[in-house]
């Protein structure tokens, strides 16, 4: 790949699905699309409607001989409103966003900045949940997902919250290797400007560019080649692929030589930080 004149980068400022710390460090994460949400709340509504019904069982059989039809329809609200608003809000909070459903499939309720949820998240969510989900049969919840960049229901909306995919499969593939060619390469290139998603998307396609027909294999590469291009320098005399190659190897060997580093400074100061003053009993 031959160097050419390099344009002036232009950085996206849209963040997308990351989000920014406090310390400017933006993290990728997985919003849970609509099909696992719709499977999750089916699951938590099940569950928290045999709740209502053996909490009505327990009422019934216990009493089984009174008939007063005002303290029945009384129960039977209170176990409603215990089961379909009250239970949701304390298990919700209590998990920090976990229920049964969400368990099943891997997500949790977090906060749009990417915090815990409270009380008050919580509520919010589990009464508009009356609404959407109990009273419209997910109707009114699935169409405000559809609509929604991060599958969003009404009550996420209101709560300013959101469902976070954590189940991530495991990585089992083995990265390629540095060509030869580009060793001498390597030792002087600057790639500190690569920004971290399109790094992540070069290990994507490198992941999957053997899969896939000789003809996209070559279109994706050069693509990915044309952006990620502004970024390096030196550039080296290698096709895009190799080019692609070299770049996250170079970025992982980097990534990988800095976190030894840390370590080593961090196994330095442990002594200081765990040790005693001179003479003073460790009780």
């Amino acid at each position: 790949m031959k160097e050419t004149a390099r344009p002036t980068a232009a950085f996206d400022l849209s963040q997308g699905d990351e989000l920014v710390t406090g310390e400017a460090v933006a993290l990728d994460v997985r919003p849970a699309s609509v099909i696992l949400r719709a499977a999750g709340s089916i699951i938590d509504t099940v569950a928290y409607v045999a709740l209502y019904l053996l909490i009505l069982l327990a009422f019934f059989l216990s009493l089984a001989e009174s008939t007063d039809s005002a303290l029945t329809q009384a129960v039977s609200i209170a176990a409603l409103v215990f089961a379909l608003l009250v239970v949701p809000v304390l298990v919700e909070t209590l998990t920090h966003g976990r229920s049964l459903g969400k368990l099943a499939i891997g997500a949790r309720i977090v906060r749009d900045d990417g915090g815990a949820i409270s009380l008050r998240h919580a509520f919010i969510r589990a009464l508009t949940g009356v609404l959407e989900i109990i009273m419209t049969l997910g109707g009114l919840a699935a169409t405000t997902a559809l609509l929604n960049g991060r599958s969003k229901r009404l009550g996420d909306l209101l709560a300013g919250t959101y469902s976070q995919h954590e189940r991530v499969p495991r990585n089992k593939a083995v990265p390629r290797p540095l060509p030869e060619a580009l060793l001498v390469w390597s030792q002087t290139v600057d790639i500190a400007r690569l920004p971290d998603r399109l790094a992540r998307r070069v290990a994507q396609y490198l992941r999957q560019s053997s899969h896939l027909t000789p003809l996209t294999r070559e279109r994706m590469g050069q693509s990915l080649a044309a952006e990620v291009t502004p970024f390096v320098f030196p550039l080296p005399d290698a096709p895009a692929e190799f080019f692609l190659v070299g770049v996250a190897a170079v970025r992982r060997e980097r990534e990988y030589t800095a976190l030894l580093l840390e370590r080593e400074r961090l196994a330095r100061l442990t002594p200081v930080l765990t040790g005693l003053p001179h003479g003073f009993p460790n009780r």
